[in-house]
């Protein structure tokens, strides 16, 4: 039967439903199980590897301790920044009809899959002494981002971004607008509508973004090392700190990897039920 028939059969409801247990495929079983060999036994061979014992030692070291508190507040302030900005972005593409919607949502998604060196790159040549906006920051306040704490703030900001906005709006297009409409019938202003419903109905959507947006963050490499450079103290992020440990001191290496693999683990754990559950 084709497979147009097959689903017009299925939305008859003339197709019979089976309840329990499907049989596994055979032929699919040994790619599957290959599949998830070669996704967990890095993650094993990391586990392996981590010198346990030393384990404490490590992380009071002064470098690791350096880049764990400086990855933490960039990654929490590029995250408060993308909700400044992310959130209204995403109600806009949710709720707004305007010409050129479709393109906006494609260029947002860009850093997604945008090589994070290409972003870094182009993050130069606007906010570069030389760049677009950079030239006039330099000339006018004295101020540049490039290789500086700040810098690794707008970096993280830019990969982590479309996380929160896909999430957001994902969550105003499956709210009841109905809600909102009553609120507007009682007397409820633009912005008071949005302040007490809008974002109650959204508030688990923007945790969600949020979460994956700080998760993204952190774990910035590429576009961090070509804006803001690897400096110790100032720009030197647990990514790159792992990046300049692997030819010095690989157990420093594994140690940070270790962090940076819990959190990530953590994060999933929060979102299962959100994000990896099947029913």
């Amino acid at each position: 039967m084709p497979v147009d028939e097959l689903q017009q059969a299925g939305a008859a409801g003339r197709l019979p439903r089976r309840r329990g247990h499907r049989r596994l495929p055979v032929f699919l079983i040994l790619p599957a199980g290959l599949g998830l060999t070669f996704l967990v036994l890095p993650l094993v061979a990391l586990l392996l590897r981590t010198p346990w014992r030393e384990l404490p030692q490590h992380l009071a070291e002064p470098a690791i301790l350096a880049a764990l508190r400086l990855s933490l507040l960039t990654a929490s302030l590029a995250t408060v920044f993308c909700i400044l900005l992310g959130v209204p972005l995403a109600w806009l593409l949710a709720r707004v009809e305007f010409p050129g919607r479709r393109l906006a949502r494609a260029l947002i998604t860009v850093p997604l899959v945008l090589p994070p060196v290409v972003g870094g790159v182009a993050l130069l040549l606007l906010f570069g002494r030389r760049g677009l906006i950079g030239s006039w920051l330099d000339e006018t306040f004295g101020f540049t981002l490039p290789f500086t704490t700040a810098g690794v703030v707008v970096a993280e900001a830019f990969v982590a971004m479309p996380f929160l906005v896909i999430a957001v709006e994902g969550a105003l297009r499956g709210a009841d607008t109905r809600y909102e409409e009553a609120a507007a019938t009682l007397g409820a202003g633009r912005w008071t509508t949005f302040r007490r419903v809008t974002l109650p109905l959204v508030a688990p959507g923007i945790a969600a973004g949020a979460v994956l947006c700080w998760a993204r963050a952190l774990g910035e490499f590429g576009a961090t090392i070509t804006f803001a450079g690897n400096f110790p103290g100032r720009t030197q992020t647990m990514p790159l700190a792992v990046y300049l440990a692997l030819e010095t001191d690989l157990e420093a290496a594994i140690v940070l990897s270790l962090i940076l693999l819990v959190v990530s683990v953590t994060i999933l754990v929060s979102l299962r039920d959100r994000w990896i559950s099947s029913p």
